[in-house]
């Protein structure tokens, strides 16, 4: 039998952190050790550290962690005193902590269709939900552009609207730590740049953590005492009202050590992304990048026919493939979200995807004999 005609089927990860793990584990035991022999595991030294270190990566001037992205995102809006009878403007095709942190705070999201090429906000319909907001009463105060599947949203033209309408730019930029944007580093380029260190995202540590990037002192300064209960001079003198959110110890010195293969992990998934696009173009649509930007692939979504996803993910589950819908519901059609203000115009872009899209393993240890693997199994799927 040609070793062609039958693949194998033990499962491959979508995402392999093992492999990570195996690469970087002598490295990761030590500096763990460091933690539990100083024992200064709330605010150790890592902290600090890798903060610094995060800052220096994008070209940001303040990095400040803290427990999650979610959190990282609230922080911001609390930050710039944002709540009730706010408007703030966010995509409805992203994970549910983009607008969640809006309600949280008192705010009223509002949401935004997006560009069917990128996946990410699109600039008309950033312009309607702005005017929607406005017909609704509420006071447009910021947008919450996300750079999703790794790729940045466009900045420029999110800045332009921005500065229009006196929006305040917080960059959700959870999947896309380490994204490039004519030149740009994300997390050096909106006002504030929000990310998370989940596990499976590209800089991803061994539990939850996230932290905020800005140039703006005031801000920074805020933000370490909101993510410590409001603190003044001291834990005893709070001055506003915080939270607990701060990123421990042990992740950073997690952190501290995989964003040294970070720039190398970037690479191989970019290459790892170009296999896929010039073996899988002419059977779906795959993801483009537009000129001037590096994305890092926090995800490889390809779009297919309508119909074809439920067999083509059940045929793939049978070679051992694994795959994710991202996402299956955009937020508009979500029990808690559906009572929220969508742009005028509705949002048929998010609708259309939210049918077609599925995703592929990826993470920067794809070899390519896997890859090859999988490769195989989607061509098979759709009948190439």
């Amino acid at each position: 039998m040609n070793q062609h005609a039958r693949l194998s089927t033990v499962a491959i990860p979508f995402i392999d952190l093992a492999a990570q793990r195996r690469r970087l584990g002598s490295a990761l035991d030590r500096a763990l050790a460091r933690v539990t022999e100083h024992c200064q595991f709330i605010n150790g030294p890592e902290v600090a550290a890798f903060e610094q270190a995060l800052a220096s990566f994008c070209g940001a001037r303040h990095a400040v962690g803290c427990a999650s992205g979610t959190d990282a995102l609230m922080l911001v809006l609390m930050a710039k005193g944002i709540g009730p009878g706010d408007a703030v403007i966010c995509p409805s095709f992203t994970f549910c902590a983009t607008a969640e942190v809006a309600v949280l705070v008192g705010a009223t999201p509002v949401f935004a269709d997006i560009d069917p090429e990128t996946f990410n906000i699109d600039m008309a319909s950033l312009r309607a939900a702005i005017a929607t907001a406005k017909a609704r009463g509420l006071r447009p105060r910021a947008v919450i552009p996300v750079d999703l599947f790794g790729l940045s949203a466009d900045h420029d033209a999110i800045a332009e609207i921005a500065a229009e309408e006196g929006l305040f730019v917080l960059d959700d930029a959870a999947q896309a730590f380490g994204a490039t944007y004519k030149g740009r580093t994300v997390g050096s380029i909106a006002p504030a740049t929000a990310t998370s260190f989940f596990p499976a995202k590209p800089l991803g540590g061994y539990g939850d953590g996230g932290a905020v990037l800005t140039d703006d002192d005031e801000l920074k300064d805020t933000l370490l005492s909101l993510r410590v209960h409001g603190q003044g001079s001291d834990k005893y003198d709070n001055v506003r009202i915080g939270m607990t959110s701060r990123l421990d110890t042990m992740q950073a010195a997690v952190l501290i050590e995989k964003l040294k293969v970070f720039p190398e992990e970037i690479e191989t998934r970019n290459r790892a992304a170009r296999r896929y696009g010039e073996a899988l173009s002419d059977v779906c649509i795959v993801p483009q990048v537009p000129d001037g930007m590096v994305s890092v692939w926090a995800q490889y979504t390809i779009r297919l026919k309508g119909g074809q996803r439920d067999g083509f993910v059940a045929a793939l589950k049978e070679d051992g493939v694994p795959t994710a819908i991202y996402y299956p519901k955009p937020l508009h059609r979500q029990t808690a979200y559906q009572a929220f203000p969508v742009a005028d115009g509705g949002l048929p872009v998010s609708d259309r995807l939210a049918e077609e899209v599925i995703a592929l393993p990826m993470h920067g240890y794809l070899e390519e004999a896997t890859q090859d693997r999988i490769i195989a199994s989607v061509r098979k799927a759709l009948g190439a």
